[in-house]
């Protein structure tokens, strides 16, 4: 079953990771070892969650990289499809 309205992975991370956990953006940015600004890009859906970042939170015992890469795949995926775009024939067609 697919999602059609898939959560940005930055709210996940804002809601359930950070505020469950009581940091700010600068104490999680500086644990991370990421800037507080790129931090608060992806927290607040500006930006995405790069595959760097996936693993630093991995490594910081917030999930798994490859979950936070298919919630922001899944995203991407579901954006992409809502955005339309002009017909696209077979690969296969003459």
């Amino acid at each position: 079953m697919t999602m059609h309205d898939p959560v940005h992975p930055g709210a996940i991370l804002r809601e359930d990771v950070l505020g469950e956990l009581d940091l700010t953006v600068a104490e999680a940015a500086a644990r991370l070892g990421v800037s507080r600004v790129a931090l608060s890009r992806v927290l607040h859906e500006h930006a995405r969650v790069s595959p760097s970042l996936a693993v630093r939170l991995e490594e910081a015992g917030a999930g798994d990289a490859r979950t936070w890469l298919a919630l922001q795949t899944a995203h991407d995926l579901a954006r992409e499809r809502a955005a339309g775009r002009p017909e696209v024939r077979p690969l296969d067609a003459a």
